[in-house]
């Protein structure tokens, strides 16, 4: 499990691979200046529902991953996000392909 923290006082648990992925995408997003929407949906022990965050260059952001080792991305995975996050909804959760076997122009 890894988590993510946004400004003071939003945070959300996510699983470890899949956070790896949301850094990468953000990281993109952000680097070429395009703020956008990411969105969750909460955990039922804690009442679900959904958050919803303005990710720009100025907000303080941690990406907390808890073990030392990376794991390897999926390109097909990145693509998936980065389509979500370039939508009017912005980026949220989308199920992992299976991995593709095109260079990694992503990663």
């Amino acid at each position: 499990m890894g988590k993510f923290i946004y400004g003071v006082g939003i945070s959300a648990d996510f699983e470890y691979r899949l956070l790896a992925h949301l850094q990468v995408v953000v990281g993109n997003k952000l680097r070429r200046g395009e703020p956008f929407y990411l969105s969750w949906r909460g955990d039922q022990s804690t009442g679900g529902g959904r958050t919803s965050v303005w990710v720009h260059q100025g907000a303080s952001m941690v990406f907390k991953f808890h073990g030392g080792r990376p794991p390897a991305l999926n390109r097909a995975w990145l693509e998936a996000l980065m389509h979500t996050a370039n939508s009017n909804t912005g980026l949220h959760v989308v199920p992992e392909p299976a991995p593709d076997t095109a260079p990694d122009s992503m990663i």
